[in-house]
């Protein structure tokens, strides 16, 4: 029960730092905000998981099941060590942890979470919790809106979505959260619950206005290719939760036809409405630089950050606009970590696929809808992100990364086998020798936390100082990456 209490506590405050950012008080800004809110759930989550397993111990079969995520984070440090020992980077531990912390974390706790045999009261905690503050955020639109039209705005999409930096961090955020609105309704103790239905209907179909409102194109085409993934492998078992996505999807285009149509058609000056890119907002210069860089050094990458400090190559991006990544998640990778990278990833892809596939069986055979339809929603928010990181930073902005870390803990508890390890170890004829193994295990975390933890501050208040010379000397604007004054170090 404390425990429940504890995370309950846990998951309130990151969902009002998310969400609700502007009432937080201090200066770091939500975006550092929620950056350093991951750091600190990764000491939080790490030391509860070699808690966990100090007790049941490690076996031979887990390192086995995790060698796909090992080895990613073998070739992101190896690119960080090559990076630093060549340039001298003063900073080549920082991202290079951060993403092997958050990946291996996602998979980590997702395998205790299917030993503990806690995946359905896991994911329906976080669930619920999610829908709270995600209809409490829907709502607090309507009043946005209000005072909005009261003021004559004609722009409404410069307060709605609010609470975020920029509107494409707010549909990070979305991509994560739409295609699980629907499981509110479909699983769980409340989804016979009449209220709960009207109050989801209505704050999905604001979530859908908000986003038609941002016009988010990477967002849309993501949770487009998610239903297709779930309609393509769940077939006619999916149509529950496909009938559910449709009315919330229709709520949103009638929420939109009379607040951004009809009721601003009786405005003086009406209200203008965001019209759909058909280019690529500039991107396609930053994709083929990203893509040169990765060429540079195959397949070992420029180092870490190395996009913010390379020499241009292509005379596009030289004389274009410049950004702190290159909108796109897998050529960065690529070019700062090399194609090493993308192909330990693409270990772990497969790993995910066949466990999938054999989950997707066993339920199919079994016909437990309430981890069918779990693994459908949780299937698609995760193959929506994937897309849209083709086109944007969603492994990078901290909010998106911050849902996308609880997503990801589901999605992997949800296929990944049950309990093998845990019996293993309990069989295990030599408690000690296990309990050593994850003592030693838990002390090596801690002491790769402190010293990655020492680096990070460092960078935040060289950062921090550099802020004053960076707005006075450069014309560039914010250049948002690890902080949201992500252009420093600069070349």
């Amino acid at each position: 029960m404390v425990l429940r209490a504890f995370f309950g506590a846990l998951l309130s405050l990151l969902f009002i730092q998310l969400l609700f950012s502007e009432i937080l008080p201090g200066s770091f800004g939500s975006y550092n905000y929620q950056r350093f809110s991951f750091l600190f759930l990764a000491l939080l989550f790490g030391v509860l998981f070699f808690l966990y397993y100090f007790r049941v111990g490690f076996e031979v079969s887990f390192f086995f099941i995790a060698f796909p995520h090992l080895f990613f984070v073998f070739c992101v440090l190896s690119a960080s060590a090559s990076a630093s020992a060549l340039s001298g980077y003063s900073y080549s531990l920082v991202e290079p942890a951060f993403f092997s912390f958050y990946f291996c974390l996602s998979f980590f706790l997702g395998k205790l979470l299917a030993d503990m045999g806690r995946i359905l009261s896991a994911c329906f905690f976080f669930l619920y919790f999610a829908f709270f503050f995600c209809a409490m955020y829907g709502f607090s639109l309507i009043s946005i809106y209000i005072f909005a039209i009261l003021d004559s705005v004609s722009d409404l999409s410069v307060f709605i979505p609010s609470g975020f930096v920029n509107i494409r961090y707010w549909s990070h955020v979305a991509t994560w959260f739409v295609p699980l609105f629907p499981l509110a309704v479909l699983v769980g103790p409340l989804k016979n619950n009449m209220l709960l239905k009207v109050i989801m209907l209505l704050a999905s179909g604001l979530w859908w206005w908000a986003l038609f409102l941002t016009t988010s194109r990477g967002s849309i085409l993501g949770i487009i290719f998610g239903v297709l993934v779930v309609l393509c492998f769940f077939h006619r078992k999916a149509m529950p939760w496909l009938k559910v996505f449709l009315q919330y999807l229709f709520a949103g285009i009638v929420i939109w036809l009379l607040l951004s149509v009809a009721i601003p058609s009786f405005m003086a000056d009406g209200v203008q409405v965001r019209s759909i890119k058909t280019d690529s907002s500039g991107r396609i210069p930053l994709f083929v630089e990203a893509w040169k860089m990765s060429l540079q050094n195959f397949p070992f990458g420029m180092g870490p950050q190395s996009w913010l400090t390379h020499e241009p190559i292509t005379e596009a991006y030289a004389t274009g606009k410049k950004f702190g990544h290159p909108h796109n998640m897998y050529l960065m990778w690529a070019a700062e970590y090399g194609w090493l990278l993308i192909a330990a990833m693409g270990l772990v892809v497969v790993q995910a696929i066949r466990n999938f596939w054999r989950r997707r069986a066993e339920l199919f055979e079994s016909g437990d809808s309430n981890q069918l339809l779990l693994l459908a929603g949780f299937t698609a928010s995760v193959s929506a992100a994937l897309f849209h990181a083709g086109v944007s930073a969603v492994f990078m902005a901290p909010g998106s990364m911050l849902v996308g870390l609880f997503v990801l803990i589901g999605f992997w508890a949800l296929i990944l086998p049950a309990g093998d390890s845990l019996q293993e170890a309990r069989s295990t004829a030599n408690p000690r020798r296990r309990m050593i193994v994850a003592g030693l295990l838990s002390a090596a975390f801690l002491i790769l936390w402190a010293l990655w933890m020492n680096e990070v501050w460092q960078y935040y208040q060289d950062m921090r100082a550099d802020e004053a010379y960076y707005y006075e000397h450069e014309s560039e604007g914010t250049l948002p990456r690890f902080w949201f004054h992500g252009n420093y170090p600069r070349d």
